[in-house]
């Protein structure tokens, strides 16, 4: 398959179950916070913003090194899990899943954000004087009119997983069959100077990504086009 051994199909599949796992639990857990950013009045509230925006800036090593040690043997959370039998996550395809939704966390939050701030108002208003529930108000109103920012947050973020390197290799390492994921296996190619298997694997990502992307758009558009017919 266009020069893709069992090895770099396997790195897919691990990349991809990725993806999918932590961006559907990211898109839950984030919603409640964006919600709170995009109507908090608290002042306070440019520090979370701040916090949460810091995988934009930092290196992707420098965010690995620490959730390293934080998940490692010897290390808070890592340390604890050993304590009561559990034992660490670092190496594992679950620290790979935490490491990713902390890598990715500012690209759903602030589409999230961005499209809470964008309803409110007399909408949910009008719906408080019908009797609707927060939940229902939440469920019925405001995820429909926030659509576009949710798709928008889901795209991105499982995208931007296709595209990890130093954290997953700093986190997970590059253990074939168990982390060892798209972006590593290009590297460990490239490392063996065998531009053929790196350039198949990487033109498949890039067809995926480009094609996650078209459908943003094109979805975004009909949304569009439908919200204001």
């Amino acid at each position: 398959m266009l020069g893709i051994s069992d090895s770099d199909l396997t790195a897919l599949w691990i990349t991809l179950k990725l993806a999918v796992i932590s961006t559907s639990i990211l898109m839950v857990l984030s919603a409640p916070l964006a919600w709170w950013l995009a109507h908090t009045r608290w002042r306070g509230k440019v520090m979370i913003e701040a916090l949460v925006a810091m995988p934009l800036v930092l290196p992707p090593t420098v965010m690995g090194f620490y959730l390293l040690v934080l998940l490692g043997p010897r290390g808070a959370v890592g340390g604890f899990l050993e304590d009561i039998g559990v034992g660490h996550l670092a190496f594992t395809f679950t620290g790979l899943v935490i490491g990713s939704m902390i890598y990715s966390l500012p690209f759903v939050v602030q589409p999230l954000q961005n499209a809470f701030a964008a309803t409110g108002g007399r909408v949910l208003e009008t719906a408080a004087t019908l009797r609707a529930s927060p939940l229902d108000r939440f469920l019925t109103v405001v995820l429909p009119l926030a659509r576009r920012g949710i798709l928008t947050a889901a795209v991105l973020s499982f995208a931007h997983t296709l595209g990890e390197f130093g954290m997953i290799l700093m986190i997970g390492g590059n253990i074939p069959g168990q982390t060892q994921v798209a972006s590593i296996a290009i590297y460990d190619h490239v490392e063996a100077m065998d531009y053929a298997s790196a350039h198949a694997l990487s033109l498949l990502l890039v067809v995926l990504a480009f094609l996650l992307l078209m459908s943003v758009y094109g979805l975004n558009r009909r949304f569009k086009v439908v919200g204001v017919a």
